[in-house]
């Protein structure tokens, strides 16, 4: 009897003995699992911190992650290599392959420009030509870009830009208001032809008398849509 009690009490209650096992083992197996992933993370070094660091795995690495960010230009990736230091022979080889496989579309790229920065930002073609050239963009890639932007569209978003301008000029003098509506334009890289002419009919409809033409007008700059030629 004595002996029966000592192994029951050996024991403990039901599944003690065991769980405090299993705790144990949990443990144990925590502890591999750390020791494999410490192993693990030194077997498969950062490309771009590891001790034989690969300069075209860098480069990849530099270019996929700004690519997940946002579209770039062939120009914009390899001005970031460089700022980066990756060797120019290395940079090259990875650029064209991004080229290769479409990861890289200047073409596309001036395309998609032009057609998100007019409708979101009302600009023509001129400020979104030289948005495309501070990008790199060939200027084949340009123009091929801008043949998609439909004149009369242009025209119609030009009018767009005025009527919504146009209120806050109110009780200014004409020619105030043609400096300033202008000036607009022009800041969105309207051409003065086309800017005096959409600005004189906004005038004309509101004030339903006809205007005397202000020949050499001279546009003042208007900082607040300095912005929209130039983005950073």
């Amino acid at each position: 009897m004595p002996g029966r009690r000592a192994a029951r009490a050996t024991n403990g209650p039901a599944g003690g003995g065991s769980s405090r096992g299993n705790t144990g083992s949990a443990a144990g197996t925590g502890g591999l699992a750390s020791a494999s992933q410490a192993a693990g993370a030194q077997r498969d070094p950062d490309p771009e911190t590891g001790p034989a660091a690969d300069p075209e795995a860098i480069a990849r690495q530099i270019c996929l992650r700004m690519l997940t960010a946002a579209p770039r230009t062939q120009a914009q990736l390899a001005a970031a290599l460089r700022r980066r230091g990756v060797p120019e022979e290395a940079a090259t080889a990875v650029l064209a392959r991004f080229a290769e496989v479409k990861l890289i579309d200047d073409a596309m790229f001036a395309r998609a420009w032009v057609d998100s920065r007019h409708h979101s930002r009302g600009l023509a073609g001129r400020a979104l030509g030289a948005e495309l050239r501070q990008r790199g963009v060939a200027q084949d890639d340009i123009q091929a870009a801008l043949s998609g932007l439909d004149p009369e569209q242009e025209l119609a978003t030009a009018r767009a830009l005025v009527a919504r301008r146009l209120p806050g000029t109110a009780g200014m003098p004409a020619l105030a208001r043609m400096r300033r509506l202008t000036g607009v334009l022009a800041r969105k890289g309207y051409s003065p032809g086309l800017a005096y002419r959409v600005v004189r009919e906004a005038l004309e409809r509101e004030t339903g008398d006809g205007l005397a033409p202000f020949d050499d007008l001279e546009i003042p700059p208007e900082p607040d849509d300095f912005d929209a030629v130039a983005d950073a």
